[in-house]
């Protein structure tokens, strides 16, 4: 994401959210044990995690830089 518009980081930042949610609960309902897929479960925590950071970045964008 290129612009600093921001309705357009307010926008992106409830795609980013809602999409955390979703792998939050997905990771939850995973099935454990011998036939759960650790591998799958891997990717979505490191994705969940890129989010995150993507989220905490688009926030600091929308806070305004004050001279000291």
């Amino acid at each position: 994401m290129l612009t600093d518009d921001p309705a357009a980081i307010v926008r992106r930042l409830a795609e980013l959210r809602l999409e955390h949610r979703d792998l939050d609960v997905a990771i939850t309902n995973m099935p454990r044990g011998p036939g759960c897929d650790e591998l799958q479960l891997t990717r979505m925590k490191k994705r969940k995690l890129r989010l995150k950071d993507m989220i905490s970045y688009l926030e600091n964008k929308l806070i305004p830089d004050l001279d000291a």
